[in-house]
This record gives structure tokens, C-alpha cells and sequence, in this order.
């Protein structure tokens, strides 16, 4: 298939990419039900305890009993990736490369049956789901390019001005040791992929800590990185609660550095850990965003209806990139509006396998309740529900946890304007003027993603002023969201970020490495 996969180009997509999905789908259903183990040390191993698992989209059908790890399991996955670093980090970088690029075909070998899993265990529609398990083939690539593009990181500098004896000078990057990756529900295979593949290709190790809730996209991972070959210990996984494993890791001697993705008190909270003990050790942490979206006077309105809609709502709102707050110019706030209620009740709604629908389920219960408690939150402070507001119960929806998109037009003074809710529901306040916009769309503490509708003349005051490390202007594929691999680097700024450095960027290996200094003298 010469069809390239991206959240850009997928709304468009070859008959054969439904043809495809659809036979992994039948395939995948044909497989529920069975024990997934955790992988350490090179070998898949049980768990003293194991929890079930189901989709969603139905909360009858179970995917599979996974092993849920323990503070000893923990302990044994960090002494195995600590014990393989040492060959690791000095096998020949083309070697680490060779075993990764792999991992990457394997990968993109198995997209489809990947994606039906990611439908069923998340709960995202097919195209959704296709595009995160490209992009964590697309992580593997990238970064051995990376990596190989910037030479190892290895540079030579200039000799001592010395009469005596001749001095050689380099700087060097090195790994730091077994690494700590910890993933969100919400992309649980490509924010999986992304940091481990950087992590791996530098050198270190890994310990893979799966969201609780989506154990089957860690273990897919594991067995293509299983499958590839790579040394045992090199990379372990394991699934199981965040509170029993997450903190032995984060505080576990052994754990050179972690990189995490979730949200800001969460991330804030291993930031800080990390800083303390006998020394600080590095924290990448991606926390979120309560992003914002402008729309001038000038807006074409066609094409950003189609980026907010696809931004707010895509994935139920479960995006840390999704669009939370839009600002629209008094003068064009009543015909945008107009547009999006009426493209909004055409919206289906449904199980996410099915091809005609675009909205899937919530992925997580606390999700569906928090639906309700933040519906209940708009009506009693003040806030025009203007469509959605309900959970969807009745016939086969009510077997799984659906709930209807929501927009709303709230008083400024709304506590919901602060708070990342992760789900399908858009805030909309009408502005007087594009400078009241930007000062609304900054001051949120948070600043991941934001976009844009204008005139192009008024596009450079935009990137001038706006207080994110993700922006979009005039884009219809989204309007904050859709960032791949090679096109737009990701990182937040403010509290969403801990390094101000970003996904996939140019910057974004080196994390993963310390400096050291080389002089030999003659």
C-alpha cells in the first residue's frame, strides 16, 4: 500500500486501508480473552496477581486477564535493565540501530492487528487507531536517523594552545543508565514507542510502565521489541497499578532517569522526586495542556469549523493536545456557532470499530463520570450548554461509555476554564478583540498546543505572542492537534513541559545523555 499514514492524511484513506482493518479486526476478536504476561529480563513471565481487562465500546465483551506487576516485580525489571547496560551502551551504535529499526517493521508489519486492539481496548475509531500505531513505527525510524544524522553526539574540539605537549580536546555524550518510561491511557502504544526508542537508541536501558487501564498496548510493544531480538534485560515491560508500581520505580536507586506523560500533578510530583536523593537525575515530563484556539474577524469560518471540531472532539477530547478553549470574535462567533451545532448532531456516534462511526467511547469509567460531574459543574455556574451534557444510555451505548460531544459558551469566572478535563467538551467565550483573545489564550498555566483562524497578515502576531511550544494556523486537520513524527515536534511550554524541549525535535535525543569533557594530553 503506497499510502502514507499521518493524522494529516488519514481523513482521506484508500478503500484497501477499510478492507485491511476490518480483516485484523475479525482476526483480533478471534483472539480475546487470554493471559498476557509481563516481559523481563527477556523472557515473559507471570505475576502473582492478574486483572481483567474490557473494552469500552462494551463493557460485556473481555479483552484478556493481564498480570498486574508488583513492587518486586519492579525491583527485578530495574535489575535486569541495569545489569544488561553495560554491553548495551557499548555495542556499536549501527548494531542498537540495526535492532530498532526492526522493531519498527515489525511494527508497521502488524498496524492493522495493532490498531483493532487500540479500538477495542481505548476506544478510538479505526482511523484514530491506525494513526497511533504508524506513528510508533515512525518513533523507531526517526530517531535511529536522529542519532546517526548527529554523529553519535561525539564532537571534536579544538587542541590546547600548549608549546610543551599537544592536547586533544572532545565532548562526548553518554547514557545514564536503566530508564523509566511512563505512559498515559490516551496514546498507550505511541507514547510508549517514542520514548523508549529515543531512551534505547542513546544507550540506556528500559523499565516500560503501562497506563493501568491499558495494559494491551504496552505488551503489543513488548513483543515486537521481544521479536526483534534485542538482548535480554535491554527492555522490560510491565502492567499493573500506578500507585503499587509507579512510585518503586520513580524511587528506585537503580533508575537513572524517567520519562513520563500525564498530568501536571502527577508529572510535577516525579519531577521533584527525581531532583532529591544523593544526586538529581533527569526528568522528561509532558504534562498536559488546557489548550486554546483564536478565531478573528477574519476567519475563514468552513475551515476552522473543521479543525475544531476535529481537535476538541477526536478521540472524545482524550488528547493532552485536544482543544479545550476557543476565543471567537464577537463579529463571526454567532455563524461559527451555527456551523458547529449543525456539524456536531451530524456526528456518529458508536462503536468505534464500526466504519461509519467517528466517535467512540470515553476510554475509562473515572472518564464517563467526570462527563457528568462537569455537565452538572457548566449548568450550575452559569454556563449555556448549547449541545451534548449527557451520558448515552439507552440500547446497545448503554453497555459501554459513551457520552454526547459538548459545547458550551461560559462566563470567564468558570472554574472549568482551568481545569484539563480529557474529554469531549469545548468551552467557548465571544472576544471584542484579538488582544483580549490572546490574553485569555495565555493564561492558563499550562501551554502545549494552540491554534489559529485568521488573515495571513495576522498570522506572525499569533507565533509572536502566543505562550505554547505547539502552534497551528488556518490548519482544517486540526486545530490543535495532529503532530507527527519528522513534520511537527511536540513539547509544551510553561507547566506543560519539565525541559522546553520537544518530541521528535532536533533537541530531544540529547536528553537522554549526559556530557563529558575529554582531554588527553601527548
Amino acid at each position: 500500500m503506497t499510502f502514507k499514514l499521518t493524522y494529516a492524511t488519514m481523513f482521506d484513506p484508500p478503500e484497501e486501508l477499510h478492507t485491511r482493518f476490518e480483516a485484523a479486526m475479525q482476526r483480533v476478536r478471534g483472539a480475546l480473552g487470554g493471559s498476557h504476561p509481563l516481559h523481563v529480563a527477556g523472557a515473559d513471565r507471570p505475576a502473582e496477581h492478574a486483572v481483567e481487562k474490557r473494552t469500552p465500546a462494551d463493557r460485556d465483551v473481555l479483552i484478556g486477564t493481564f498480570a498486574a506487576a508488583s513492587a518486586a516485580d519492579a525491583d527485578r525489571a530495574l535489575r535486569a535493565a541495569h545489569g544488561a547496560w553495560p554491553q548495551w551502551k557499548r555495542s556499536p551504535a549501527a548494531t542498537r540501530a540495526q535492532l530498532l529499526r526492526r522493531v519498527g517493521q515489525l511494527i508497521e508489519e502488524r498496524v492493522y492487528d495493532i490498531a483493532a486492539a487500540l479500538t477495542l481496548e481505548v476506544g478510538k475509531n479505526r482511523m484514530e487507531a491506525l494513526g497511533e500505531a504508524q506513528e510508533a513505527a515512525d518513533f523507531f525510524a526517526t530517531y535511529c536517523d536522529d542519532f546517526e544524522r548527529a554523529g553519535g553526539f561525539a564532537h571534536a574540539l579544538p587542541d590546547d594552545p600548549l608549546t610543551s605537549h599537544v592536547s586533544h580536546n572532545r565532548s562526548v555524550l553518554k547514557p545514564y543508565g536503566a530508564w523509566v518510561v511512563i505512559t498515559p491511557f490516551n496514546f498507550p502504544i505511541a507514547l510508549a514507542a517514542g520514548p523508549v526508542a529515543a531512551a534505547l537508541i542513546t544507550g540506556n536501558t528500559v523499565v516500560l510502565k503501562g497506563a493501568t487501564v491499558t495494559p494491551w498496548a504496552g505488551r503489543l510493544l513488548a513483543d515486537c521489541i521481544r521479536d526483534a531480538g534485542l538482548p535480554p534485560g535491554v527492555f522490560n515491560y510491565l502492567s499493573g497499578s500506578s500507585s503499587e508500581i509507579g512510585a518503586a520505580l520513580v524511587e528506585h536507586p537503580l533508575t537513572a532517569g524517567v520519562t513520563f506523560t500525564g498530568s501536571y500533578e502527577v508529572g510535577r510530583q516525579i519531577a521533584v522526586k527525581m531532583q532529591s536523593g544523593a544526586y538529581p537525575r533527569p526528568c522528561i515530563a509532558e504534562m498536559g495542556g488546557k489548550n486554546a484556539c483564536i478565531v478573528t474577524a477574519r476567519a475563514d469560518l468552513q475551515r476552522a469549523t473543521a479543525g475544531i471540531l476535529r481537535s476538541a472532539f477526536g478521540m472524545g477530547g482524550q488528547k493532552c493536545s485536544a482543544l479545550s478553549r476557543l476565543y471567537v470574535d464577537r463579529q463571526v462567533a454567532e455563524p461559527l456557532t451555527e456551523v458547529l451545532l449543525t456539524q456536531l448532531a451530524d456526528l456518529r456516534i458508536g462503536d468505534p470499530a464500526r466504519r461509519e462511526n467517528w466517535l467512540g467511547p470515553v476510554a475509562t469509567s473515572a472518564g464517563y463520570d467526570d462527563y457528568a460531574r462537569y455537565a452538572a459543574l457548566l449548568n450550575a455556574g452559569g454556563a449555556r450548554i448549547l449541545c451534548g451534557g449527557e451520558q448515552l444510555k439507552d440500547g446497545a451505548l448503554g453497555r459501554g461509555l459513551f457520552v454526547r460531544p459538548t459545547l458550551a459558551e461560559a462566563p470567564l469566572g468558570h472554574p472549568l476554564w482551568e481545569k484539563e478535563m480529557f474529554l469531549p467538551i469545548l468551552m467557548l467565550h465571544r472576544v471584542a478583540s484579538n488582544d483580549e483573545a490572546m490574553a485569555l489564550a495565555n493564561a492558563s498555566p499550562l501551554g502545549l498546543t494552540a491554534g489559529f483562524y485568521g488573515a495571513a497578515d495576522e498570522i506572525g502576531w499569533f507565533q509572536e505572542h502566543i505562550e505554547a511550544g505547539v502552534t497551528y494556523a488556518n490548519r482544517p486537520q486540526g486545530a490543535t492537534t495532529g503532530a507527527w513524527p519528522g513534520y511537527q515536534p511536540f513539547g509544551g511550554w510553561k507547566g506543560s513541559g519539565t525541559t522546553g524541549k520537544a518530541i521528535a525535535s532536533f533537541y530531544y535525543l540529547p536528553q537522554y545523555l549526559r556530557e563529558q569533557s575529554q582531554t588527553v594530553v601527548e
